[in-house]
């Protein structure tokens, strides 16, 4: 349902002459795993999928998309560190397991000297949803609904951008909501949809088919600026809620100890990679952009929103 490119026409193998005019042999992975810490079907499937093949064009060489989800990310995370550190295995970078995770308890890596960023591939917005039973049209709606009786709000499980969206909310609305974390936003829709649950908040590409449907009401995106695919719903800052802004971003780091000659090849492959036209407007079709693609800009990326979310994690005592 999320993406209109089939897993099938991504996920393929080459030709065995690059874009560059490298030949598969000149690249010393005949195979190049991207491990996606997330169960497929979502923004970072998607996001993987799509870069997937530019990717194995340029460096001339089988790049197939693995998903090895759980623990809000953190089983796919590490199995990418116990692997060979020889640049055949990838990591979907994402925000739980390099900000959110390691600022609310102990985990067994450092994001900033375990990982070398290869470069940001998705930014999106998400979206605040409310199942249509509820009668409610507007923030401002539900806030006061939060306020007056009980309210439920499922997430993609503990950890995850879905989840601290939510978490960021309630605390800039001032709100009470009885977190439900699933295994994924695939696995909270039919919930959600009958009624179960009241509300999400989740990436705007998903929810759009089900906001258009009328099978669920859209209320704001968090991000700073209107999204493209729903041009008419307004941003958490134009509810008077500017710091409730969250973003969806993914990007491809490896590990640290790979050797350096590879590392700047991949670095290479990645910007080239994010820069085809196929992948531009693949992400275009799923309203996502990346402001900065380079390896500098998704470190730099990574830095300040551990800056930002590390107090707000700490001081509102959030376990996960």
């Amino acid at each position: 349902m999320f993406s209109v490119l089939t897993r099938a026409s991504i996920a393929i193998s080459v030709a065995a002459f690059a874009l560059t005019g490298a030949r598969a042999e000149d690249y010393p992975c005949k195979t190049v795993r991207i491990v996606v810490p997330y169960a497929a079907g979502g923004p970072s499937d998607t996001g993987s999928r799509l870069v997937a093949r530019p990717l194995s064009e340029i460096l001339g060489a089988n790049v197939i998309v693995e998903n090895r989800g759980g623990a809000g990310g953190l089983i796919g995370t590490e199995q990418v560190l116990q692997a060979p550190a020889d640049g055949c295995t990838l990591l979907l970078g994402a925000v739980g397991p390099l900000v959110f995770i390691p600022a609310a308890r102990k985990v067994p890596y450092n994001p900033k000297t375990d990982f070398v960023p290869l470069g940001l591939i998705w930014q999106s917005p998400l979206v605040l949803v409310v199942n249509p039973k509820l009668g409610i049209k507007s923030v401002a709606e539900f806030v006061a609904r939060a306020k007056s009786h009980s309210a439920t709000v499922a997430s993609a499980g503990l950890g995850t951008n879905t989840h601290m969206a939510s978490e960021l909310f309630k605390r800039e609305a001032g709100i009470s909501l009885l977190h439900v974390p699933y295994k994924g936003t695939g696995a909270a829709l039919p919930d959600l949809m009958s009624g179960h649950v009241d509300s999400t908040i989740s990436d705007v590409a998903t929810m759009a088919p089900l906001v258009r449907d009328g099978r669920l009401i859209a209320l704001a995106v968090t991000a700073p600026e209107r999204a493209s695919l729903m041009p008419d719903i307004t941003t958490m800052a134009e509810n008077g809620l500017p710091e409730a802004r969250t973003e969806n971003w993914y990007g491809l780091v490896v590990n640290s100890r790979t050797p350096p000659a590879l590392i700047a090849r991949l670095k290479e492959a990645v910007t080239k990679s994010v820069a085809t036209d196929e992948f531009v407007k693949g992400l275009a079709v799923q309203g996502a952009k990346v402001r900065d693609t380079s390896p500098d800009g998704f470190a730099k990326l990574i830095e300040s929103e551990t800056k930002r979310w590390q107090p707000i994690i700490r001081e509102s005592g959030i376990q996960f």
